[in-house]
């Protein structure tokens, strides 16, 4: 009893600091400026925790200890590694030249209005894919949010699943709608802190718990191929490895090439307040991703460990892997009232990691529906503050819509996190880049390689994929691909862009 009541105590005032600051926030907010973007005052620590809390969702404390728990460290390091790059390189390239971009292009707010702006595309099309690819992709990514916390609480308290999940999108929905980006912004750095705090204690303890570190390493080199990034080993049969290939690795480093597409982590860069704290910002993130990933990964190899000496029980899957973590936290519980709060913050980190990337996802999807469609694309005339109230009302539709997707409670969570960073990544990726750095791009080719992009990851992953062989590559990639080149070549056979865009391109280079 003192165990469930101490989890609920940390739970329950994590969730009224995350509304506390939804109601401060909600008192910046006078335009839809401020609502999208937080007024572009976003400081160099905030804008990197947020962008990486937003990034990772339940994956890092669930998803990714889970995979190192059965193989070891080839298939989660080598996604890592990618995502690692994939971080540092997004913060490299883009950051700083699309803020300058989104201010030189009509001071664009959404990343629909920025392709909009910077191809000069008075026809709309690309306003209007743009916008709902990011509905299709970014609804049920949401609702996959809202399903992994309505799980959490069934899991633990063996909450009705429904009710569980309404009460965890509600609080999301509230804060999002109260205060905007600069809600989302400010709670997904707090968030960041409850995640570091939880993946220490879990650390922590857990050594502890398999009977010390020596004892883990042990356990770890007992498993053939666990620890090699060449070859993947199985937990559930430890003399037996399986050679890890080429093609393996680098379709896993390919993860990182979904970074540029991610409309959530690049509304970030939009919004900060100082581009030459764009470095600050960039080595804060790319080494709290590193090193948070690093530690997730050594969490796998820990519960393994923890459950080889039997202080909690054995997965014999990845999926049910992905609940060590959740059986760590109920272990510390049992040792009183202080650890029980511990374990409440370890459980907290999970819905951190979640709600995260909830909020980001919900304002992006609102935004495009609101200001891109409705506004932009239909042409609805509205005041400001008929705006920011449409934008606050499209929130809510949007969740309404999220959660009656995440209603079954057999949902699989991680495979649309998946099949929607591909999306994203393949249909935005390669127009953003070449948008940034390309002076010949124009708007038939970023509309041919938005279209392909999107379309070639339902392809790949539904009609080329289940082939097998060769072609059981992830779909990022084929599609990352497929579009660039579609874009480019469509561009060089198309009329040059304007001297209007070619001297706005060459001001952004020049930092003018």
């Amino acid at each position: 009893m003192i165990n469930e009541i101490g989890i609920s105590v940390s739970i329950v005032s994590y969730m009224i600091l995350m509304l506390a600051i939804g109601i401060w926030s909600s008192k910046q907010n006078a335009s839809t400026d401020d609502f999208y973007l937080g007024g572009r005052r976003l400081g160099p620590i905030v804008t990197a925790m947020s962008a990486e809390a937003s990034d990772m969702s339940s994956w890092l404390l669930m998803g990714l200890p889970g995979i190192a728990y059965i193989s070891g460290l080839a298939d989660a390091s080598w996604t890592a590694i990618g995502l690692a790059l994939g971080t540092y390189l997004n913060w490299l390239l883009v950051a700083k030249r699309l803020r300058r971009y989104t201010i030189k292009a009509n001071n664009s707010i959404t990343i629909p209005s920025f392709f909009a702006n910077r191809f000069r595309d008075k026809s709309r099309i690309l306003l209007a894919v743009s916008a709902i690819w990011i509905l299709i992709f970014f609804i049920p990514y949401t609702a996959s949010g809202f399903a992994a916390c309505g799980k959490l609480f069934h899991t633990l308290f063996g909450v009705n699943y429904i009710l569980a999940m309404l009460v965890s999108a509600a609080v999301i929905i509230l804060y999002t709608m109260l205060g905007g980006f600069l809600a989302a912004s400010t709670t997904d750095l707090v968030q960041s802190i409850v995640m570091t705090v939880a993946l220490v204690i879990v650390v922590l303890f857990g050594i502890n718990a398999a009977g010390g570190l020596d004892r883990v390493l042990e356990n770890a080199r007992g498993i053939a191929g666990y620890l090699s990034l060449r070859q993947m080993g199985n937990s559930n049969v430890p003399q037996t490895a399986t050679p890890y290939t080429f093609m393996q690795a680098f379709a896993n480093l390919a993860w990182g090439l979904g970074y540029f597409g991610m409309p959530h982590i690049l509304l970030r860069f939009m919004a900060i307040g100082d581009e030459k704290k764009i470095k600050v910002s960039r080595r804060i993130a790319s080494v709290w991703v590193l090193i948070s990933m690093a530690v997730a990964i050594f969490i796998g190899i820990v519960a393994n460990a923890m459950s080889k000496a039997g202080a909690i029980a054995v997965a014999k899957t990845s999926a049910d892997a992905e609940n060590s973590i959740i059986r760590i936290a109920h272990l510390l519980s049992g040792n009183g009232l202080g650890f029980a709060l511990l374990a409440g913050v370890i459980l907290a980190g999970i819905l951190a990691c979640t709600m995260s990337t909830s909020d980001s996802q919900l304002l992006a999807a609102s935004s495009s529906f609101s200001e891109n469609l409705l506004v932009e694309v239909f042409g609805l005339s509205l005041t400001e503050k008929q705006r920011v109230l449409a934008a606050r009302l499209t929130v809510i539709a949007i969740a309404l819509l999220s959660i009656f997707i995440a209603r079954d409670p057999d949902s699989s969570v991680f495979a649309i996190v998946s099949f929607a960073w591909a999306g994203f990544g393949a249909a935005f990726g390669p127009v953003m880049l070449l948008a940034l750095f390309w002076r010949r791009a124009n708007r038939y080719g970023a509309i041919a390689g938005m279209i392909s992009g999107g379309v070639m990851v339902f392809a790949w992953k539904y009609l080329v994929r289940p082939l097998g062989g060769v072609w059981d590559i992830y779909e990022l990639l084929p599609a990352f691909l497929v579009s660039a080149l579609l874009m480019i070549a469509v561009s060089l056979v198309t009329p040059a862009p304007s001297r209007e865009m070619t001297e706005e391109f060459d001001a952004v280079r020049r930092g003018d």
